[in-house]
């Protein structure tokens, strides 16, 4: 490795997901109308159709993939299973989740006060990406989250 060369590339997340869809433009356009996203990055396949693109949701990074041949990461289901829930944090969660579902989205838990002291909301998007969307609207204590916890575990 040249010296010059940094391990990690300046201005990079240290962990960036990487969504793979069946159409990668429409995933792009989810993202955007969304979270406000920036694409940094967009490249097609063979066909010309996006096959990848690098999007910033705020000072994080995440890439969006076209399944290929040969790979064995696929596009979830549409039915909401998928093993990763992506979750972001947002100034406003009932703002951002009325731009998701008119953008698409199905809501899988409706946007409710947590013991935690978020406020969040579940979808999943139209390419079956599950996502919770989190707005912090009390800072609360490691006691006060063990109180909170103990009572509804009781219930």
């Amino acid at each position: 490795m040249a010296e010059d060369v940094k391990g990690i590339p300046e201005g990079a997340s240290v962990v960036i997901p990487r969504l793979f869809c069946r159409d990668v433009a429409a995933e792009i356009d989810f993202c955007e109308k969304t979270f406000g996203a920036i694409e940094r990055v967009r490249r097609p396949g063979p066909d010309g159709t996006v096959a990848h693109a690098l999007l910033m949701i705020g000072p994080a990074m995440i890439m969006i993939e076209a399944e290929w041949p040969g790979l064995t990461s696929h596009a979830p289901k549409l039915d909401g299973s998928s093993p990763v829930v992506i979750y972001v944090y947002v100034e406003d969660v009932d703002t951002v989740i009325g731009r998701a579902v008119a953008a698409g989205a199905k809501i899988l838990l409706p946007v409710q006060n947590q013991f935690w002291g978020d406020r969040t909301g579940r979808i999943i998007d139209p390419s079956g990406h599950v996502w919770t969307i989190s707005t912090r609207i009390e800072e609360t204590s490691s006691v006060e989250r063990e109180e909170r916890w103990s009572k509804i575990a009781k219930d």
